[in-house]
C-alpha cells in the first residue's frame, strides 16, 4: 500500500536524521478543541477582520474589541488538553528524535504534553505585558481573571490594558525567537512540518532555510501547503493519527 510505504519512508527519514527540527501550526491543536485561523469555511478569519480585532493599532484604539473577540477563543485554550500529536511529538523528542520544536501556536499544549524548550515564534499566550510600564504577568491567572468578569485584564502595576504576550499584526516577531528558528533550520538535516499551511512569513521560510542547506522536508498536513512542491515526503491524514503512527514505527527499529 502507498500508504504504508510512505510511513515507512518518514520512519527512515527520521531515525537516519541526526539533527531535526519541528514545525508546528494550528492544525496540531485543532484536536484538542482550539480552531485554526485559515480553513476555508471554519477558520477563524473567515468570521472577522484581523487587521480590525488582532492588530496592534486595533489593540491599541480598542483594545475592548480584541477582547470581546478573543474571549471564546481563551475559554477554548483554557479548556484544551493535548492531544496524540502533541504527545506524540513529546515522545518523539524524549526519543532523541526531534532536536528543536518550533510552534507558530500560542497555546502551551506542547508542554504540558512534555515537550521541553520549545520556541513560540508568534508568542504564548499564558502570559501578559503592559505597554505602558513593561511589567509581565506570568501563567494564566489573568485569563481565569478576565474570563470570571467581564473587564478587561488591566496593568497592577500601571492600571494601562495587559496585552497577551502574542504576536498581533503589525508586530514583529521577537528577534531572538526568531533567530533560534533560523539557528535550528539552517543545522537540521530533516525538516517536519505539521498541521502548519506554511502561508505566514518568515516562519513559512524556515523549511525553505533548511532545504537550501541540503535538508529534507517531511510535511504532516491534512490539507495543502505552500510548500508542497518543495517536500520530500508528504503523509495527508490528521496528524492525531500520523503522528502516533510514526511513533510505534520508530519505536519498533529502535
Amino acid at each position: 500500500m502507498a500508504i504504508q510505504r510512505a510511513y515507512e519512508e518518514a520512519r527512515d527519514l527520521l531515525l537516519g536524521s541526526a539533527r531535526t527540527l519541528l514545525l508546528t501550526g494550528a492544525g496540531v491543536s485543532t484536536g484538542s478543541g482550539i480552531p485554526d485561523f485559515r480553513s476555508p469555511g471554519k477558520g477563524i478569519w473567515e468570521f472577522v477582520d484581523p487587521f480590525a480585532v488582532a492588530s496592534i493599532w486595533g489593540f491599541r484604539a480598542q483594545p475592548e474589541l480584541f477582547y470581546r473577540w478573543i474571549r471564546p477563543l481563551a475559554e477554548k485554550m483554557l479548556r484544551a488538553q493535548p492531544n496524540p500529536a502533541h504527545w506524540g511529538f513529546a515522545s518523539l523528542q524524549a526519543l532523541g528524535l526531534l532536536h528543536t520544536v518550533v510552534t507558530q501556536n500560542i497555546d502551551d499544549l506542547h508542554e504540558q504534553a512534555g515537550t521541553r524548550d520549545v520556541v513560540h515564534v508568534h508568542g504564548n499566550a499564558q502570559s501578559a505585558i503592559c505597554l505602558d510600564c513593561g511589567w509581565r504577568v506570568e501563567g494564566k491567572s489573568f485569563w481565569s481573571a478576565f474570563l470570571a468578569g467581564t473587564t478587561i485584564p488591566l496593568c497592577p502595576n500601571c492600571g494601562a490594558v495587559l496585552k497577551p504576550d502574542v504576536v498581533l499584526f503589525g508586530e514583529e516577531l521577537q528577534a531572538n525567537l526568531l533567530a533560534q528558528a533560523q539557528e535550528a533550520a539552517l543545522t537540521a538535516e530533516l525538516v517536519i512540518v505539521a498541521g502548519a499551511s506554511l502561508e505566514v512569513m518568515p516562519t513559512a521560510d524556515l523549511p525553505l532555510l533548511a532545504k537550501r542547506r541540503g535538508a529534507r522536508l517531511l510535511l504532516l498536513n491534512l490539507g495543502t501547503t505552500m510548500l508542497d512542491e518543495q517536500a520530500d515526503l508528504m503523509i495527508r491524514e490528521d496528524v492525531t493519527r500520523s503522528v502516533p503512527r510514526l511513533i510505534e514505527m520508530c519505536r519498533a527499529y529502535r
